[in-house]
Order: C-alpha cells, then sequence, then structure tokens
C-alpha cells in the first residue's frame, strides 16, 4: 500500500480539524449572537424575520403583546423550545392558559420566510425570539441583541403548562418563587411584568378586586377610586359579559406602566402588588421615576427569559413544519 507523505498526512488532518471546529459551533456550541451568520449563504436570517413581524404590526399593533406572551408561555414551561406551537388534542396549545395565546401564524409566515431561502436550517424556537425582539423594537424604540442557537422542543403536554406556569392571579410571592425556579430574580420579574403596558386582560380576572376583594365584599382598598368606578363601567357586576381591558393606556412600550402602579392604577393584582412587596417595590419606584434605562433593563430580561432551559447542539430537532414534530 503505497504510503502518504508527512505534508498530505498534515493537509488531511488541518482538514479534518477545520471542519470539526464548524460542525461543532453547529452541534454543540451554547447560544450565541449571529448564530445563522454564513449558514444561509449570504442571506441575513434575523431580516428576513423583521420584515415578516414589521409587515404584520404594520397592520396590527398589537403584536408586540401577542409575542410577548408567546415567548413567556413557551419559556416558562419546557424552555423555550417551541413546545407551545404543536397542535394537537394533547398538546400545551390546549391547555387554558394558552387558549387565548396569538401570534402562531406570525411564526408560521417566519418559518415560510426563511425555509425559502434556506430549508431546514432555523429552527422554530428561534424564531418565536428573533420575532418577540423584533416586536418590541417597534413598540419600544430600542433594539435588543437576541442569542440563537435554539433547537425545537420534542415534547409538548397540556399538564407541564399548569406545572410551571404562573397562573394570573398569583400572588408576587409566589410568582417570585415560580421566576426563581427558572434562574430568574424579582428584579428579572418586575422588569418582564413591564410587558403588561401592551397587554389585556378579561373582566373574569378583575370583578374580585371590584367587588369582593378577598370575600370582603368591598373593592380592593388600594385600587385608586377613579380606575374603580372605570373598570366598573367597563366589567359590571352581574353579566356574563366578558369584556377585554387594557393594562395600560399607552399603546406603546415604556415606563408609564410603573408610573400607573405608583397611582395605585395597577389592574391585576400582581401589577399593584409589586409596588407594595418589600422585595419589588424598590425597582417600582427606580423604574417610574429614573426609568430611561427601562427599554435597555427589558432587552436585558428578554435575553435571560431566552435563555431558559434551551436545547442546543445534537438535543431535539429543527422541525420541519412549526406546528408539528418530525416524523423519524
Amino acid at each position: 500500500m503505497k504510503m502518504k507523505s508527512k505534508a498530505a498526512v498534515i493537509s488531511s488532518s488541518l482538514v479534518f480539524i477545520l471542519s470539526n471546529w464548524a460542525w461543532g459551533d453547529w452541534c454543540e456550541g451554547a447560544l450565541q449572537i449571529g448564530f445563522y451568520r454564513g449558514k444561509c449563504g449570504i442571506a441575513d436570517v434575523e431580516a428576513i424575520v423583521a420584515g415578516v413581524v414589521t409587515a404584520r404590526f404594520v397592520r396590527d399593533p398589537t403584536t408586540v403583546a401577542a409575542l410577548l406572551r408567546l415567548q413567556y408561555h413557551d419559556c416558562f414551561v419546557n424552555g423555550c423550545d417551541a413546545s407551545i406551537l404543536v397542535v394537537g388534542s394533547n398538546s400545551e396549545k390546549t391547555a387554558p392558559p394558552n387558549l387565548s395565546v396569538r401570534g402562531f401564524n406570525i411564526i408560521d409566515d417566519a418559518k415560510a420566510a426563511v425555509d425559502r431561502i434556506c430549508l431546514g436550517v432555523v429552527s422554530c424556537a428561534d424564531l418565536i425570539i428573533i420575532a418577540t425582539r423584533d416586536a418590541v423594537f417597534l413598540s419600544l424604540g430600542v433594539r435588543y441583541e437576541v442569542q440563537t442557537g435554539r433547537r425545537d422542543g420534542l415534547v409538548s403536554l397540556p399538564q407541564n403548562v399548569s406545572l410551571f406556569l404562573p397562573p394570573p392571579l398569583a400572588s408576587v410571592s409566589h410568582s417570585i418563587a415560580l421566576f426563581a425556579n427558572k434562574g430568574l430574580t424579582p428584579t428579572d420579574m418586575v422588569l418582564l411584568l413591564g410587558a403588561h403596558s401592551v397587554g389585556v386582560v378579561h373582566c373574569s380576572l378583575l370583578k374580585d378586586r371590584l367587588y369582593n376583594f378577598r370575600n370582603t365584599g368591598r373593592p380592593d382598598p388600594t385600587m385608586d377610586p377613579f380606575l374603580l368606578n372605570l373598570l366598573r363601567l367597563r366589567c359590571p357586576q352581574n353579566t356574563p359579559t366578558n369584556n377585554i381591558v387594557n393594562l395600560d393606556q399607552n399603546p406603546f412600550m415604556d415606563n408609564s406602566y410603573y408610573q400607573r402602579l405608583l397611582l395605585k392604577r395597577g389592574i391585576l393584582p400582581i401589577d399593584q402588588e409589586l409596588a407594595l412587596h418589600p422585595l419589588t417595590r424598590g425597582t417600582v419606584m427606580t423604574l417610574a421615576t429614573k426609568g430611561f434605562d427601562f427599554p435597555s433593563r427589558f432587552g436585558a430580561a428578554m435575553v435571560k427569559l431566552g435563555a431558559i432551559e434551551v436545547l442546543t447542539g445534537s438535543q431535539g430537532e429543527i422541525r420541519r413544519s412549526c406546528r408539528a414534530f418530525n416524523e423519524h
């Protein structure tokens, strides 16, 4: 058998090492900014997603609230793995807290757009993170960098939602514990709840505060009287109608949410309690009175949320359709 020259052996070894560096970057690396750079030729994956989100936002500014809630509900259950997108009779999507979640079609559109450029490369989990960032940018005016490289999960069960997702009427203390289980601090929680500045809620979650707070037969004494009367008009006591109430009157994301809390105008119980709890009231005060850095701090909290229990490397899969697990 003919022996290879020393130079040929070195050259072959170098090619093997370099190719394995590239493969390792693809399969084994942690999340990183610009993960898809160069993986779809000269195409900019994040710019493609931004185009989809911008077109939707122009038609419907509530897109930002929808995508924020979508990312939150996805990341808090199995981690940020797009398990909330799976359609099925026994998937996360069927859990009661997720029945009113929106934004699924935006992710479908983003997936179709990136797959036209490079099929089977971009995960649905990353699309949720990128699309949410772009919607926040359009509302908040500040663009934060997101890490990518997530893989899509292989499990989506409705019972996991009630196990991990904080319920809408949870106390601040209970929520702090649930956030801590995901590696998030009380300050992170206060920042992330700033998303309520663009959210909505149904009257059914407010009526106790308006009419029978903690079974006293009276309204919540911490609520501003003017707001109380306004909400009672929107949410009459003895009616089956379940109207929608804006969590903030400002259509754009800013620190006005925290300013309203100091005026006793928080809508959900947890909103108002943030301004009263010893572990959160200091952060609320700072964000309300010195909120110039709220955009950057909110972005940092969203990045931290987006890193919860992610799948990377060879874990999970890259779904062909965000709505279904791949057939193996």
